[in-house]
């Protein structure tokens, strides 16, 4: 005779009071006990891909300096114009490459930055091209 025999054959009890949850349900409650906390982060980070630095040809280098030259002969006119530039990404190797618009407020020689109207500003050395569209 078994510890449970008195037992094991009896209907399986249901509330009057509470409804059957869902097997759905019964599973969520589980969900919040991930064993690897910030894995799903991880694994999505380490997927998320990057561009790899292009360092700029004589040949763009030499159009970049005419491009910075003529800007400067007309900053105080606020030119509007479209950068493309390289950014840095802050959590792995490489980064992206933008393009902004907008118009120009100045040249911060000293901290080597194109600094724009609506306050944004844009490293000098990682510029790739300055067009000026108006």
């Amino acid at each position: 005779m078994g510890d449970y025999d008195d037992i094991i054959h009896l209907p399986h009890h249901v509330s009057k009071r509470h409804p059957q949850m869902s097997m759905l349900n019964r599973a969520a409650q589980f969900a919040p006990f991930a064993a690897l906390t910030g894995y799903d982060d991880a694994i999505r980070e380490r997927g998320r891909e990057t561009d790899e630095w292009r360092e700029p040809g004589e040949a763009e280098s030499e159009e970049l300096n005419r491009s910075v030259a003529r800007l400067m002969e007309r900053i105080a006119e606020q030119p509007r114009v479209r950068v493309t530039f390289f950014r840095p990404d802050e959590r792995k190797r490489g980064g992206t490459y933008s393009v902004w618009n907008g118009r120009v407020k100045r040249i911060d020689e000293h901290e080597r930055r194109l600094c724009l109207t609506d306050g944004r500003s844009i490293p000098m050395d990682f510029i790739t091209q300055i067009e000026i569209v108006c």
